[in-house]
């Protein structure tokens, strides 16, 4: 079924041309990744199919049956709600029929009303109920939530508690769940971590529904995607298969391009030159010829058909150089334990980075990840522990919130501050290889978008003397482009390299080692992440119940204790899950006795029907509730 047709869009800006001649169809089992560089428009035309924003000219038409959620890149909400509460109103007429059958329960147990009318209600409202699957609606947003990164102790914090990031995976979050058949996701992976990038992986891959994603995470793309959208030099392109598949087809397709193109300006050079002999024939003959007006009229039917390639979009070109020297040991941390208001983030990490190496550190959000690398930086005091790094060792720090940046500063002066030896010239050569060309060198620092501000921060970076750079997600706000000029920049860089990073292509491309952050330390990985993936089972190992007992203190009986309220728990968990199972089972009964044609004017026998129903289904709501709580508990101690 076809969801969405553009036809020949056109979106102009202060009489700039943003894109021209879009045109696409949308179906309802594609599964889109739209791509191109920042600011080619792709966010505007989200906006123009939403209704946001209009288009100057062309056509987009809608499918009557369509049903669009839509994530903004920076979504933003004053809500007073919870983060619970914010995602039940996408369940509005299940929790409006839950208050409803509530209120007729009450109304039949105290008579209040006519009891035929009442049950006649009741069962309508009952079967709208398991149309919406209405008995598993609170399980899929506990589950959906968990596989964002939330814990359930965050699931009734105010949303005005929360951090940016926070808003945008509950926004996220709701608009996963709620009834749609097309998805237009702009950034979903900027502010998760990999496993709730691997969760909404899962997800998208089981939608039952279309999707377009705006995304720069080529590893993302190619789990999810089988058809690609580009926008680039203000054109628009369509091309089967994920991102790997299209890269191949638009070299193909440049080659052939250029491959014509030659052709053609080497068929008129050649021909040019056939006029010209023709032309000297036809003066020293003194006749007349038509061999001579037919070959300049096969020259301007070729100029007419020449296409010049396109030319490829501007994009940042630059390269690191390691200042020379430096300790073979660059970095050993002993014990470095950190801890907030008593408690713990993370202990006894134990690291050592030697000469060349690039080493990742990874883990899920909120572990500590850039605590442990302002600990490093001397910008916090660990709770315990030290760290050393080596003599002659220069440190370059890239900060992910920018916090180092002067917003009162324009880009140009941003530089110069630091790097007040260096010529107006030298400043403005280093700043136009990240982009900053002409008048852009005098952009206030507070104006900049993310990937600006990211390209400011790189442009400090590449001028500083460091031989061991230490990197807090470097490629978030970054263009694919971009992404891949940083990581060129970092293979063939010489020096020491300490990154965090979600990126999982880029840590593919780069890393000869993982670290990976767990509350009880580090887990070391040699290779890069397709290395790390293999001998994932060894971070469980680290927090096994085995390997915490065999900690200085623990004595014997302490040991048995722990296996034994382990066993305990699993044994809980196994019961609880016997007993969903089980009250599950009796409500598809229950439900099936309902709808017996045999009992439908037994309205006593019916009233007593839906009362084992509701009791039933708040039982499952309390086991549920216990069911992962004791799943969190389980996962803490695995």
């Amino acid at each position: 079924m076809l969801l969405l047709n553009g036809t020949n869009l056109h979106k102009s800006f202060s009489g700039e041309t943003l894109f021209q001649n879009v045109s696409f169809n949308v179906y309802d089992k594609d599964k889109i990744g739209f791509v191109g560089v920042n600011g080619a428009g792709k966010s505007t035309l989200f906006k123009m199919i939403t209704g946001e924003m209009d288009f100057d000219s062309g056509d987009l038409t809608k499918s009557r049956e369509i049903k669009i959620g839509y994530l903004e890149q920076h979504p933003v909400s004053d809500s007073n709600q919870t983060v619970m509460g914010e995602i039940l109103t996408a369940f509005s007429e299940l929790t409006d029929i839950e208050l409803q059958l509530d209120q007729i329960g009450i109304d039949l147990q105290m008579q209040n009303g006519d009891v035929n009318t009442l049950i006649a209600r009741q069962a309508k409202l009952q079967e709208r109920f398991l149309e919406l699957d209405g008995t598993h609606y609170k399980s899929k947003i506990r589950s959906a939530l968990m596989g964002l990164g939330f814990s359930e102790e965050n699931f009734y914090a105010p949303l005005s508690n929360l951090s940016g990031g926070q808003k945008t995976r509950v926004a996220l979050c709701k608009i996963l769940l709620s009834n749609t058949n097309l998805l237009l996701l702009d950034e979903p992976t900027n502010h998760l971590d990999i496993d709730s990038v691997e969760w909404l992986e899962n997800f998208l891959d089981n939608y039952n529904g279309a999707f377009i994603v705006i995304s720069h995470d080529r590893f993302f793309l190619d789990r999810v995607t089988n058809k690609t959208f580009e926008l680039e030099n203000k054109k628009f392109r369509s091309y089967n298969g994920n991102y790997s598949e299209y890269i191949t087809q638009r070299e193909i397709e440049r080659l052939s391009q250029q491959r014509d193109y030659d052709w053609t300006v080497r068929e008129i050079h050649r021909l040019e030159e056939v006029v010209e002999q023709q032309r000297r024939w036809k003066h020293k003959k003194n006749k007349k010829t038509h061999t001579l007006d037919n070959t300049r009229k096969m020259i301007e039917r070729l100029e007419a058909s020449l296409v010049k390639p396109d030319k490829s979009p501007d994009s940042v070109r630059f390269r690191f150089k390691a200042c020379q020297g430096g300790a073979k040991h660059v970095l050993k941390t002993e014990d470095l334990s950190m801890s907030f208001n008593e408690n713990l983030l993370f202990k006894n990490v134990n690291i050592h980075i030697q000469k060349g190496e690039k080493v990742f550190l990874l883990g899920p959000n909120g572990c500590g990840k850039t605590t442990l690398l302002k600990i490093l930086m001397g910008q916090q005091e660990p709770t315990f522990g030290k760290y050393r790094i080596g003599d002659n060792i220069h440190v370059g720090y890239y900060d992910q919130f920018k916090e180092n940046l002067n917003r009162d500063n324009n880009v140009i002066n941003e530089i110069w501050d630091e790097h007040h030896t260096l010529s107006q010239t030298e400043v403005r050569k280093a700043l136009a290889l990240f982009l900053f060309k002409d008048d852009d060198v005098f952009k206030d620092i507070k104006m900049l978008s993310g990937g600006e501000l990211a390209r400011v921060e790189l442009t400090k970076l590449l001028l500083k003397d460091v031989n061991f750079l230490i990197m807090d997600e470097p490629t978030n706000h970054l263009d694919i482009s971009s992404r891949e000029a940083l990581e060129s920049a970092l293979y063939d860089y010489d020096g020491t390299m300490l990154m965090v990073s979600h990126d999982r292509y880029f840590i593919n491309k780069l890393a000869d080692k993982i670290l990976y952050l767990t509350p009880n330390g580090v887990v070391e990985f040699e290779g890069n992440y397709e290395d790390y993936l293999d001998g994932k089972e060894k971070i469980a190992e680290l927090n096994k119940t085995d390997d915490i007992v065999e900690e200085k203190g623990i004595e014997y009986k302490e040991r048995k204790k722990l296996i034994a309220e382990k066993r305990k728990l699993l044994n809980r968990y196994t019961k609880v899950e016997e007993l969903i199972e089980a009250s599950e089972k009796k409500i598809a009964e229950l439900e099936k006795n309902y709808y017996d044609p045999q009992i439908a004017s037994d309205y006593e026998k019916l009233s007593e029907i839906s009362a084992q129903m509701n009791s039933l289904r708040l039982e499952v709501d309390k086991l549920m509730e216990e069911w992962e709580s004791l799943q969190l508990q389980i996962d803490e101690e695995n």
